[in-house]
């Protein structure tokens, strides 16, 4: 039997190695946008800026809504939004760049190839981020994705979402105001002092997580991972030697400063409010 030619069918790997960082920033304005968005609109989608670092990972810092109607066979986007959007954006900061757009929602729908198509002709391999602000189970389900072309030979038959790793850093307050985002629904907004209760017991939780995962180690129940043990190694070192009575002091301290705080921005509310009812009633007598 004679050899013949095999056409391969295969995924384009170029994108495989790609990865993303976002700022809270981006979600905190994704869900805003979500909340404002028009009655009969199901999910908002919009633009994604940012840059591209030298390791290749890129950096989400900001984004913008684009208005959009949207059926079940075709999407309609506002472009003259979108390039005036893009345009002030750059005005006030101009190393930022289009890197992907974003929409609400859980995963991938099937109007998400015809928009990215369209970012596709505004940016080189742009990243699809999608935020589940539904928070279901109290979680916020935040992924990337970016197009891989499915060829067959030289012929590309179809382009494939694929999910690229995600990392979202918070500072701690970035953190405290995230937690009370995926709550969904809270009385009331938490105070500095319940702020740091709440960061308090996060932190008991962590040195206990860690506290378990040594003494499994050593107990030869898991299996040790140098990365890990570096890392805590570095982190106790960082922590300065301090007698027990010293912390005690240096967190009294810290306290009384913030009831301080608490004491004189209330006694600045009650006299402005004070003011403001005298002058109300000096203008009407």
């Amino acid at each position: 039997m004679a050899p013949s030619d095999q056409t391969v069918l295969q995924f384009s790997p170029s994108s495989t190695s790609v990865s993303a960082k976002v700022h809270p920033l981006v979600i905190f304005n994704i869900c805003d946008c979500y909340v404002r968005r028009p009655d009969q609109a199901e999910r908002v989608i919009g633009t994604l800026l940012g840059s591209v670092l030298p390791d290749g990972t890129i950096d989400i810092r900001n984004s913008y809504v684009v208005p959009h109607n949207e059926s079940s066979d075709q999407v309609a986007l506002d472009i003259d939004y979108h390039h005036n959007m893009l345009s002030s954006h750059q005005k006030v900061n101009p190393k930022e760049v289009i890197v992907g757009w974003f929409s609400t929602g859980f995963g991938v729908t099937g109007g998400s190839a015809l928009i990215h198509e369209f970012y596709s002709r505004e940016v080189a391999n742009p990243v699809h981020l999608t935020v589940d602000t539904g928070f279901t189970n109290w979680e916020a389900s935040i992924k990337a994705f970016v197009s891989v072309n499915l060829s067959l030979g030289d012929q590309q038959l179809a382009a494939q979402f694929q999910e690229i790793p995600l990392d979202l850093r918070m500072v701690e307050a970035e953190r405290i105001g995230f937690d009370i985002l995926k709550s969904t629904s809270v009385d009331k907004l938490p105070t500095d002092m319940e702020g740091m209760e709440a960061t308090m017991k996060r932190l008991l939780a962590l040195i206990d997580d860690t506290y378990k995962y040594v003494d499994d180690v050593v107990e030869g129940r898991v299996a040790p991972d140098n990365t890990i043990g570096r890392f805590i190694s570095d982190s106790v070192s960082s922590i300065p030697k301090i007698s027990p009575p010293a912390f005690d002091k240096l967190v009294n301290d810290s306290l009384q400063d913030q009831l301080l705080l608490l004491y004189l921005s209330s006694i600045t509310r009650t006299q402005l409010s004070l003011a403001e009812k005298l002058n109300t009633a000096a203008q009407i007598l």
